[in-house]
């Protein structure tokens, strides 16, 4: 049996926990999370920590933000005028938008403070600035 490596397809089931224990994300009760390594599908410290197991295996890693989904930035809050938004719109903080770039990407991001003429949205991810750490199964390899 060979150990998993750049361009597999892969099968796992993984819990993601954070420094105080609380889980962000499983795959129990589902089917397996599946990509292939070194795709760019899942975050870089995912692949590393996949890469090298045999199906079967078990292992808990952390994972610093620089390999996850990278350190907060405070420019990616921005002040954006209601006016812009539609009138209809219900805002609460938390809530999700997108809005596109100028080349047409989409950009998520989430409301975190409402004031009178404006909202102040941000686009870091919500994982971001926080090391994960993610009790990984290999269960099948292709």
């Amino acid at each position: 049996m060979s150990a998993a490596k750049n361009g597999d397809t892969v099968q796992i089931h993984y819990t993601g926990t954070l420094d105080d224990g609380k889980q962000f994300d499983s795959s129990e009760g589902r089917e397996p999370l599946e990509f292939v390594l070194g795709s760019g599908g899942v975050i870089p410290g995912f692949d590393d920590a996949v890469t090298g197991m045999n199906v079967g295996d078990k292992k808990t890693v952390r994972i610093e933000p620089d390999r996850a989904y990278g350190h907060r930035q405070d420019d990616m809050q921005q002040e954006v005028p209601k006016n812009l938004l539609p009138e209809e719109m219900p805002l609460e903080v938390g809530m999700p938008l997108q809005a596109q770039s100028p080349d047409g990407q989409t950009i998520n991001m989430s409301v975190v403070e409402i004031r009178d003429e404006t909202i102040i949205v941000d686009a870091n991810h919500p994982l971001a600035g926080q090391a994960l750490t993610f009790a990984i199964e290999l269960v099948a390899r292709a």
